[in-house]
């Protein structure tokens, strides 16, 4: 009989806490689920994941087995040691399913029998996770929103299910890239138990903001006499219209921040106003002479040192 290495299976340490063992279990199951698995001997491997998983998730298995000591290694020739007993009797033979899911290994570490049988062992399996990525918009970002979803049957192919329509919420406070952990709406599992799906935040393009990480970004037009003078203007953002001091002889791209205007929540993002100066055109001989004057009584160069 081979000894199997379990940590090795799931690569992870012999150290490894829990919620690291169940991510590298559903990270495998899901790459060899035999329902969307093209990898050579998926069904095999996906055993193997499991039979891993079902040892190292249950701290009394766990330590039954790491009482075997860390020497061995994976192949290598194994028999359990003269009256070594895992504790477990009988507990295992709920007769549910029979020891033909795991291998010898593991009838040998914890059945004592052929055909005992453990409880449940593809039973409680959860099936692979699902993602799936969801667009929404700045304003839904901030505030968060309801939203209908079709999965396609082409998601099948990447864990989903297709053919359904799935009624979500997507929280406020969203920013891109975020994952939105929607439990049992996966794959279904051999038992028939779901594995989890993500939704995965896209934010849809804004025609006036720009996003950076929690931070928006805004071009704002302000007329010279606003930039030279000082005023208070009003400003969009993502919670509605605010005002805006603009201090007196800013220059064109100076920015203005507006602290808690941004995405994300605790700390929530800032947004950066940046000016943009613009000149109105001279559309009459009166126009033409107010710059004349403007050109008379204010001389300025803004191209001096250009050439230094």
């Amino acid at each position: 009989m081979k000894f199997k290495d379990y940590y090795e299976i799931l690569g992870v340490e012999r150290d490894a806490g829990a919620d690291d063992i169940k991510r590298a279990y559903r990270k495998l199951a899901r790459k060899y689920h035999p329902d969307v698995s093209k990898e050579p001997d998926a069904e095999a491997h996906f055993k193997e994941v499991g039979e891993a998983y079902e040892v190292l998730k249950d701290p009394k298995k766990r330590s039954a087995y790491d009482n075997l000591g860390a020497g061995w290694q994976d192949g290598q020739e194994f028999s359990p040691p003269p009256g070594w007993s895992a504790g477990f009797g009988d507990g295992f033979r709920s007769g549910r399913v029979d020891f033909g899911d795991f291998s010898d290994f593991f009838e040998h570490l914890f059945g004592g029998a052929p055909g005992g049988g453990f409880g449940g062992r593809f039973e409680d399996m959860p099936g692979a996770d699902a993602q799936f990525e969801v667009e929404v918009t700045l304003e839904e970002a901030v505030r968060g929103s309801e939203r209908s979803l079709r999965l396609e049957p082409a998601m099948a192919r990447a864990g989903g299910d297709g053919g359904r329509s799935l009624k979500v919420r997507i929280p406020a406070g969203v920013t891109e890239g975020q994952r939105i952990r929607l439990p049992g709406q996966g794959s279904p599992g051999p038992g028939g138990r779901r594995g989890d799906m993500f939704l995965v935040v896209r934010l849809r393009p804004h025609r006036h903001f720009k996003v950076q990480g929690r931070d928006v970004h805004l071009a704002l037009p302000v007329t010279p006499w606003e930039a030279a003078l000082g005023a208070t203007v009003k400003v969009p953002t993502l919670g509605g219209a605010v005002d805006l001091k603009i201090p007196p002889r800013s220059q064109d791209g100076r920015r203005l921040r507006l602290k808690g205007r941004g995405l994300g929540r605790q700390p929530k993002g800032d947004q950066y106003v940046e000016l943009r100066v613009h000149t109105p055109p001279p559309r009459t001989a009166e126009h033409e002479a107010i710059y004349r004057r403007m050109a008379e009584a204010m001389p300025f160069d803004p191209r001096a040192g250009l050439f230094d």
